[in-house]
């Protein structure tokens, strides 16, 4: 199934790239936008300048192919995840109308809802990806007062004008917990890997080389992850690839140090282009998150052969499980020990995944096969648009 041909998309994301600091959901969405693109689907995008605590290196009103997408950024006046961007507000307000699809990316956020309203307002269909902001975790985190507010106020009546699109079959449940929408579509990211081809698969070494890769927040559990290592049987290393506050950060180096593994970990800071070597050269990827939508690192580290923990919390833990590609835990230090303790010792099994994961991974997540269901999805939208 194919766009229509006079069929055009409005993408809403508060960041994009190349504002790489906000993680994985800012690759999700570009690269939607990029598969759309390259298949020959025109695409616009409307962001702001925001990259954490500074602004993109863009002109503020101005607009760039960026991969292939043309892409709008605004200034935004506030510098937290409010994201406040009136340049943005007001022209979608101007022309929303030319489009059939507005697809808004994460909730909580001034541009996303202020948007929705505006798009809900003047009358043009809205598809809504959460990317993991819709969940009772998420109301829970940060902020909870106000988030409660809002939706009570606003969110019910709005996001059940809208369309949803969820990433896996937790999020979908998350998601249908909190709100009904006028209907709610699971389709998986793309995600970007890197072709293993003449590339030797490796075996486990010793010391175990352990990785966790992701932002560095509280959200992923990294702490709950260093008081189990403690209890590990095994020589081992623990890589952390990410980067976050750097107060949060230096809270969990002592808590190595008063756990007594920091002598095990190495802190490498954030990594992008060279992430998949990175994956390759390891034996095990642990994401021991509270709460996770998808999980882009899951799928780029099966690409690559290396196997994974995951907490139960996390979207793919039961793709990964019911798949034979990894394993799950409760999210407690005692269950992670005894998990990781059994899996290292378990080289037989680690060294079936390495070797049947990549392709399984390439067949699973095919663009072109995720794409024709996102197509058939703006299509849905608006053929029963009225």
């Amino acid at each position: 199934m194919y766009i229509k041909a006079n069929l055009k998309i409005l993408q809403i994301s508060a960041s994009y790239k190349p504002a790489f600091i906000y993680g994985g959901p800012i690759m999700s969405v570009a690269m939607l936008c990029e598969q759309l693109s390259k298949a020959g689907h025109p695409v616009n995008v409307f962001t702001t300048t925001a990259n954490g605590d500074h602004e993109l290196d863009v002109i503020p009103g101005s607009s760039a192919f960026i991969d292939g997408v043309q892409v709008n950024y605004f200034k935004r006046i506030t510098k937290d995840h409010s994201h406040f961007s009136p340049a943005l507000l007001k022209s979608l307000w101007k022309t929303v109308k030319n489009y059939n699809v507005v697809h808004i990316h994460a909730w909580w956020n001034l541009v996303s809802v202020l948007s929705c309203v505006i798009a809900v307002w003047r009358g043009v269909p809205v598809l809504i990806s959460a990317r993991g902001t819709l969940s009772p975790y998420s109301f829970q985190n940060k902020h909870k007062g106000v988030k409660l507010l809002i939706h009570r106020l606003l969110g019910i009546s709005l996001l059940k004008k809208c369309h949803f699109h969820t990433t896996s079959d937790r999020e979908n449940e998350a998601v249908r917990a909190i709100i009904t929408p006028k209907s709610i579509t699971n389709i998986a990211n793309f995600v970007k890997s890197s072709p293993l081809e003449n590339k030797l698969i490796r075996h486990i070494s010793s010391p175990s080389r352990l990785i966790f890769l992701s932002r560095i927040e509280e959200k992923k559990g990294l702490d709950i992850l260093i008081r189990s290592l403690p209890e590990l049987t095994f020589p081992y290393t623990l890589t952390v690839a990410g980067d976050g506050d750097k107060n949060y950060i230096s809270w969990l180096k002592m808590l190595a140090k008063e756990n007594q593994v920091d002598h095990h970990i190495s802190w490498i800071g954030f990594q992008n282009e060279q992430k998949f070597e990175l994956l390759r050269e390891h034996d095990l990827l642990v994401l021991t998150s509270h709460d996770e939508n998808f999980g882009n690192v899951v799928i780029e580290s099966l690409s690559q052969g290396t196997p994974v923990l995951l907490s139960k919390k996390v979207g793919l833990s039961n793709y990964v499980t019911k798949g034979g590609l990894g394993w799950d835990c409760e999210l407690n230090p005692g269950d992670i020990s005894n998990k990781l303790n059994h899996i290292l010792n378990d080289t037989d099994e680690l060294d079936r995944i390495r070797k049947i994961a990549p392709a399984k991974i390439l067949a699973d997540f095919d663009s072109e096969k995720l794409l024709k269901q996102y197509i058939a999805l703006y299509n849905g939208i608006t053929a029963n648009h009225q």
